[in-house]
Formats: C-alpha cells, structure tokens, sequence
C-alpha cells in the first residue's frame, strides 16, 4: 500500500504553499522516530501517528530492545502498520547486548530479525568496546541476510542508556577522526546509514560540539549520517544549520513539530520564514 505520496498530494490547505518534500523512500530529509521506550506504543497509537504524520516518518526505531519485552503479535502488528505506510523499521541499537550472549545468538537474532519483519539492524557499541573488522563482519552478516545494515558510531563511550552526565564525562571522549574514519569503512561496506549518537556532541555536554557535526558532514556529505536530536533545540539547531534535508532521529512525539520546520511554515524567532528548499 503507498499511503505515504498520496496523503502529501492531499494534505489540508493544499494552496497554502510549504516546501517541497520528496516522497518516501527519500534519501535526504530521512526522520526516524522512536517507538516504544518513555512510553507504550500500541498500534492504536502508532495508526494515529501514522495516519496524520505518516507522509513525514521514515523509520520507526524499537529502542533498548522493548520490542523483547512484548507480545510477539504486538510486535508483528506494529511492523506491519508502518509496512503499510511505507515506513522502514529497526531494531535499534540492542545487538550488542545480543553480543555479549554469543555469536549462536547473533546469528538466531538477525535471523528472528528478518523473520518477524524488520528491515534495519542498528549495530550499535556505546556499551561495549569491538574490533573495527568484526564490527565491519555484522555488517556483511545482517546485509547477507538481506536487511539494511545501520551502525551507530559516536565519540563517547557508555552512550545511549541515559547515563549521568558526570558519569559520563569522567569517561572522556573519543578522537572524532576515528569515528570518522569507522564511519567511512561502514559506507564502503554497503551501511545503509551511519547514525551518529548524540552524547558528547549535543546532549550530556557543558556546550555542543558543533565543530564535530561539521566533521562529520564535510566527510559523508548529508545522505549517509543521521543525527540523533531528541531535543526541540537540538533539531532546530540542525535545521537552522543545514537546512530541510538533513538526516534526524526524534522522540515520536516531536514529528509534527520537527515536520513543521522542514516545511518551512512554523518555527521560532530565528528560523521563522528562513527555511527554505528550492526545487527549479
């Protein structure tokens, strides 16, 4: 079903003019949204996303591994209903607690993985320290398995599970060149998208290293990163920065608001009316 380009063709107010979005699958402009974490996500919930924002959701994320804590039907219906409205689905970044089980247990993961419907494995280390080439060997394993490889690289060590700040900054950071240079060998193995995580860039850090986004970018261009920005000022200052098209994850309840600024129709005092696209 291709709900996605028709319901754009026939939003609301279709003279009021806003930019032009290419339909999905889009290779620039992706959001990513996450599913169940802070909150439930039923699929009575998710059809009213889908059905008032679907056009703008690319991917629907499962983070830390809710999707094993729910009913197997549960999970196959979310799958399906973002099926339905072209919208991908990934496990997020759960494979490396999978990893510390054992490579039968990999193997049975991306294996179940295909089987009940996902299409993107996030292979995520934020916990736990891996081999550049072994990392790079999950990349060929989910990708022979026909899904969409999708590592999570970034420069700071013990990322993604909501720890401290202070925690967090007695671990250091990372050299961003090696993430960089990670980041280049995953593109060239066939990653279908490199997501950069937020810790020690925009979140958990006394002032944004803003200078790490433009690494980042100037190395892979904009198709290829997307930036983890679960924060309305963080996404805004993506926006602002680098325009409509920039690749973002968010919370699944800043779609409309995140949609509202690739448009171009709302937003605060420093971007209202200054985004812009230009198809000629």
């Amino acid at each position: 079903m291709m709900h996605s380009s028709a319901k754009t063709r026939q939003r609301a107010f279709e003279f009021l003019q806003v930019n032009e979005r290419s339909i999905k699958p889009r290779s620039r402009g992706v959001t990513e949204i996450r599913g169940p974490y802070y909150t439930p996500m039923g699929k009575n919930y998710l059809q009213d996303v889908l059905e008032t924002m679907g056009a703008y959701v690319d991917v629907l994320k499962f983070a830390a591994g809710s999707f094993s804590l729910m009913p197997r039907h549960a999970v196959q219906e979310l799958i399906d209903l973002c099926h339905s409205h072209d919208v991908l689905v990934s496990t997020g970044g759960f494979i490396e607690r999978v990893l510390t089980q054992g490579p039968g247990a990999v193997d049975r993961y991306v294996e179940e993985c295909k089987n009940i419907g996902f299409d993107i494995i996030e292979i995520s280390s934020g916990f736990i320290t891996i081999p550049t080439d072994d990392w790079l060997r999950l990349v060929e394993k989910v990708q022979q398995a026909g899904l969409k490889a999708k590592p999570e690289i970034g420069i700071q060590f013990g990322a993604g599970g909501a720890t401290a700040t202070s925690e967090l900054a007695a671990e250091g950071t990372r050299d961003p060149s090696w993430a960089i240079g990670q980041a280049k060998r995953f593109v060239e193995a066939g990653a279908y998208m490199i997501m950069i995580e937020s810790e020690g860039i925009t979140e958990n850090v006394q002032s944004w290293r803003t200078d790490v986004v433009s690494e980042f970018i100037d190395a892979l261009g904009l198709e290829r990163p997307m930036f983890e920005a679960a924060d309305p000022e963080v996404f805004c200052w993506y926006i602002k920065n680098y325009g409509a098209e920039v690749n973002l994850f968010v919370d699944h309840s800043q779609i409309v608001q995140l949609e509202c600024l690739r448009s171009g129709i709302w937003g605060t005092k420093s971007l209202w009316g200054r985004v812009l696209t230009y198809k000629g």
